[in-house]
């Protein structure tokens, strides 16, 4: 018997299984119809046409009489805990993602197309000896593609596709979760059975998989639905049928429970991080695509703004450009709407303060304190943007990110980034001889890095070297308190006197910034870039 006659027959059988009643039911009807046929005939014709006109009414008095006594069957037996235990499996995904669809994660994507091919090539691992995976943990920051890549294996092995979200286990009546479990695994396996496998997805199942609590407290529903879950992976081994597990966490994958992560269980971890500079590339292009945009859009300059950004992040700044677009009564997506549309998204929505004249000021020329200190002195980042528009709480804001990925802060960076804070306390003592309130936040920038170095990284110049977090307070001698606080406020007076001599020495490129926020309000980066070349920086 060839493969597909074998899995149309176990088809087969399976439907049956699932709609035998029905059936029954069917083959009942059909009989009483020839037998009540057979018994007509034998009437004579007054007979026989008063039946006929007499049977519609029957029919609709046994209708409503099977209707009223089912309602009340279900109301009464099952009630609100049948509706309760109800599955919220989401059965085999009709929407077909393709590995080519999965951008911008291509190192996660290399481990997971392995998994497919050991599932399409099962023969073969069995041959040798191996044995299938029989759970993959997918772990990394939302909106990443978790869900995406595990519907792109189930669509290249060509498997059913059950999801299902960690939530939707735990229930606050007791043995909800565990019946949960047990059915969604039934039914993958009657599917694999028919199929030649299946692929339950666990969206979230730290909500289900956290470290067990052992008490007798309100967390024993949720350790039941774990131990069920456990079982049930466990009762894998010796399926006829392939049932993979797929799940996906942005916790660390500390919080889950160690039984769960142990091997036969989730055999391989699926590390999925933000893109990168290509990936984002990719990413911006794909979403562009569907999109009507300006030719000249510099798609690589928007990659290195996007620094940092997840695919879900990057599509949703493309579905803001183009509303922007729309509100603007313009055909295309131009580079001013996408840098509005992630403006909107990070900063929130503009807010035009009626301010007087020099509150205004005041405010260019703190601005253009953080922008020509960011520029000059900075390591890492560029400026994108200078506004003295309002956005939430601020009365302006200095946009910049880092040119690209960066995973550790060295001392250099973080001195400079304690500068861009101090920059606009500087400009305006330089300027008005007094500063105001809105230095508060900068200054609690500055003083939490400065206090990390000291107090964590090893980076005062102090004798004392080590993380003085991790020891009780109470247990840090005065004395040593007192020579880490000396040496945080040495990091502050020298980046203190390094920006005061910066923007003492540039008074004219200050006085210049200022003018043009006063005047144009924001400055974007070719704009600054200009500026700062006249000047010959």
């Amino acid at each position: 018997m060839n493969k597909t006659m074998k899995s149309f027959l176990r088809k087969l059988k399976i439907f049956m299984e699932d709609h035998w009643l029905i059936i029954v039911i069917i083959l009942v009807a059909s009989i009483l119809i020839v037998l009540s046929t057979i018994g007509m005939s034998k009437l004579d014709s007054y007979a026989r046409i008063s039946a006929l006109a007499n049977m519609p009414l029957w029919i609709l008095v046994m209708l409503v009489s099977g209707a009223i006594t089912a309602f009340i069957y279900v109301s009464v037996l099952f009630g609100y805990m049948g509706r309760m235990q109800k599955s919220k499996i989401k059965t085999k995904d009709t929407h077909k993602v393709c590995f080519k669809d999965v951008i911008g994660i291509d190192e996660a994507k290399e481990e997971a197309w392995e998994v497919v091919r050991l599932l399409i090539d099962r023969t073969r691992l069995q041959n040798i000896g191996g044995k299938l995976l029989r759970g993959i943990l997918m772990v990394g920051p939302p909106g990443c593609g978790k869900t995406y890549l595990a519907k792109a294996i189930a669509t290249e092995a060509g498997l059913p596709f059950l999801s299902i979200a960690g939530s939707e286990f735990t229930e606050m009546f007791v043995g909800v979760g565990a019946s949960r479990v047990r059915k969604i695994f039934k039914k993958a396996r009657r599917y694999a059975y028919s199929d030649g496998g299946c692929i339950i997805f666990i969206d979230e199942i730290d909500a289900v998989g956290r470290v067990r609590a052992f008490s007798w407290g309100g967390g024993q529903e949720t350790n039941n639905t774990l131990n069920q879950l456990l079982v049930e992976m466990d009762g894998l081994q010796g399926e006829e049928g392939d049932v993979i597990i797929i799940a996906a966490t942005n916790a660390d994958e500390g919080v889950l429970d160690q039984a769960l992560l142990r091997p036969g269980r989730f055999d391989r971890k699926i590390y999925i991080d933000r893109p990168n500079l290509e990936g984002r590339e990719q990413i911006l292009n794909y979403y562009f695509s569907k999109v009507k945009r300006d030719e000249n859009l510099d798609i690589s300059r928007l990659a290195r703004k996007a620094v940092y950004k997840t695919p879900a992040e990057i599509e949703n700044i493309v579905k803001e450009s183009a509303l922007i677009a729309a509100r603007n009564k313009k055909e295309v997506i131009g580079h001013k709407e996408v840098s509005e549309a992630m403006e909107r998204i990070e900063l929130g929505i503009k807010h035009r303060r009626k301010m007087t004249v020099h509150e205004r000021e005041m405010t260019a020329y703190h601005e253009a304190g953080h922008l020509i200190v960011l520029y000059i002195l900075h390591p890492t980042d560029d400026v994108f943007k200078t506004s003295i528009i309002s956005r939430r709480n601020s009365l302006g804001v200095v946009h910049h990110q880092p040119r690209e990925e960066i995973f550790t802060n060295d001392q250099n960076r973080l001195m400079a980034n304690v500068k861009v804070a101090l920059g606009g306390y500087v400009a305006e003592k330089i300027r008005f001889n007094v500063t105001s309130d809105g230095v508060a936040s900068d200054f609690k920038q500055a003083m939490r890095i400065a206090h990390a170095m000291v107090w964590q990284f090893g980076m005062g110049n102090s004798d004392h070297i080590g993380d003085y977090t991790v020891i009780p307070e109470t247990e840090i001698s005065e004395a040593i308190k007192q020579n880490l606080n000396e040496a945080t406020n040495q990091i502050l007076q020298k980046c203190l006197k390094e920006v005061t001599d910066l923007l003492t020495k540039e008074r004219k490129i200050l006085d210049r910034f200022a003018k043009e926020l006063l005047e144009k309000e924001e400055l974007e980066y070719d704009q600054i870039e200009v500026i700062f070349k006249e000047y010959g920086k």
